[in-house]
């Protein structure tokens, strides 16, 4: 039970998560504007990071095939 919880396919879907939460928080700053200019940077920063983290994993899990 516990390797399911610290699976990689868990570990992406949590990221992939994560990333659609931030999408959806930078979406209603920018419409709104109540965060400063550093706190979205660094929101959009992260969403990056989530981004690569969850490309990452996906090459892990699922290799592309030999041509």
């Amino acid at each position: 039970m516990d390797d399911n919880l610290h699976s990689p396919e868990r570990r992406l879907i949590e990221l992939r998560i994560e990333h659609a939460d931030l999408d959806s928080l930078i979406d209603q700053a920018v419409l709104s504007r109540p965060l400063d200019d550093l706190t979205l940077r660094r929101l959009k920063k992260r969403r990056l990071v989530l981004r690569d983290e969850i490309a990452r994993l996906h090459a892990e899990l699922e290799p592309p095939e030999p041509a």
